[in-house]
């Protein structure tokens, strides 16, 4: 597929050239109205960490849906088939809007659009996606299709699909991103009433080695795929681990370009000096994570993925076959704690006090999150990881139920 802009990443008058102010709007309004939702990780991309047992049951080399669908070989199909089946029902839908969120993120890979040679992945996972739209349109909720795996890996996390060395940018991997991102906005083009925003590509990682210049061509070239689609479409750039407010001026309302959002994602768990902190001290470095980036940002800016959990000791969180930096398990480290009860385990598990903190950091990240254009939690189900399972979390009373209740207001 040829690139929808062909210009240098700096050609803005170009971009203000193509862009069509004229639009009829869209059925979210971003400017106004705060996003409020929840990703469903782990169903059309598998991590190991969200969904244990499967993994497990494939044997030591099984790290990701790469490995994953390489070691079961043809058996693959039917694992994922009856995982796509039984993970996320029309019910979840359901119970997401009944907690008073408007929008879900649902992760897709490549792999779902197109095969690429040598590739052990398996398909199917679109009819899965096609049937969520129909499950949030009759719940009243919004989506965010959102471009999670890339060929090659775009930050060598299994979240990616493949972990270990980041590939992206190499061979012909960003064209082929392109043609499956353009085969999603193709799909839902239609369903702008449902299908509100698509996000080009999940954390790209510049610090890992992504370039940045590259990268913002993809962006350019993500925005047209969007367009031939759907004027009404919002395109969601993740910032690559970046400021968000170094993205300032690039694909900006200034330049012509419209319907454009910055996503951002915060964890505190994956460094030792935050997993010290209390957890008055974790909500205020999220406060503070807010008015130092989001809020300098020229662009609709949300926090597409966040947790309440305050250690990383659910199983396989760091990866299959890694530790936790909380217990010490992690190589070099010397640990905080127990994982007891937090590793693979559900609300009741948890101590009072972990339940306790827990709710006064979600509701304070709530808080700070919605001084920018709002938030999708990470994640909306797992197997047994009560730090991080929405889910689990609304029907134990750790996550305020409905999402605008406070047992702790005013903390940002």
């Amino acid at each position: 597929m040829s690139s929808i802009f062909s210009k240098s990443v700096f050609g803005l008058s170009l971009v203000a050239a193509l862009a069509s102010p004229a639009v009829s709007g869209i059925a979210f309004d971003y400017g106004a109205d705060k996003v409020r939702g929840v990703n469903l990780g782990g169903w059309l991309v598998l991590e190991p960490w969200i969904t244990p047992s499967i993994f497990d049951s494939a044997g030591d080399a099984a790290v990701d849906e790469y490995t994953l669908c390489a070691a079961l070989g043809a058996d693959c199909r039917d694992v994922l088939s009856e995982h796509w089946n039984t993970f996320i029902t029309q019910d979840d839908f359901s119970q997401i809007a009944a907690a008073g969120m408007n929008h879900v993120r649902i992760p897709v890979g490549y792999w779902a659009l197109q095969h690429l040679d040598g590739d052990p992945y398996v398909d199917g996972q679109l009819d899965y996606l096609d049937a969520a739209i129909g499950w949030a349109r009759a719940a009243g909720l919004k989506v965010v299709v959102d471009l999670h795996g890339a060929p090659g890996s775009q930050n060598g996390f299994d979240n990616s699909g493949k972990r270990g060395a980041i590939g992206w940018q190499q061979g012909d991997t960003v064209e082929n991103t392109k043609i499956a991102l353009q085969a999603l906005a193709a799909r839902y083009g239609g369903d702008t009433d449902v299908v509100t925003a698509i996000e080009a590509l999940n954390e790209p990682s510049v610090p890992g080695g992504v370039n940045e210049d590259g990268l913002k061509q993809y962006y350019y070239d993500s925005w047209g795929v969007a367009r031939e689609a759907s004027q009404e479409t919002t395109v969601i750039l993740h910032d690559g681990f970046l400021p968000t407010e170094s993205w300032n001026g690039f694909m900006s309302a200034s330049t012509g370009v419209y319907y454009v959002m910055m996503d951002t994602h915060h964890y505190e768990v994956f460094d030792d000096g935050l997993l010290a902190m209390d957890a008055t001290s974790h909500v205020s470095n999220a406060c503070g994570f807010v008015n130092d980036h989001v809020l300098h940002s020229d662009k609709w800016t949300i926090v597409g993925e966040w947790t309440g959990a305050m250690t990383d000791c659910a199983k396989y969180l760091n990866g299959k076959g890694i530790g936790a930096r909380w217990d010490g398990s992690y190589t070099g480290t010397a640990g905080f704690g127990s994982c007891d009860g937090k590793s693979v385990g559900n609300i009741d598990t948890l101590t009072t006090d972990d339940r306790t903190n827990i709710r006064q950091f979600i509701e304070g990240q709530l808080d700070a999150y919605e001084k920018g254009n709002g938030w999708l939690y990470w994640t909306w189900k797992t197997e047994g990881a009560p730090e991080w399972d929405m889910q689990m979390q609304l029907a134990g009373g750790v996550f305020p139920n409905p999402v605008t209740s406070r047992q702790f207001p005013g903390q940002c």
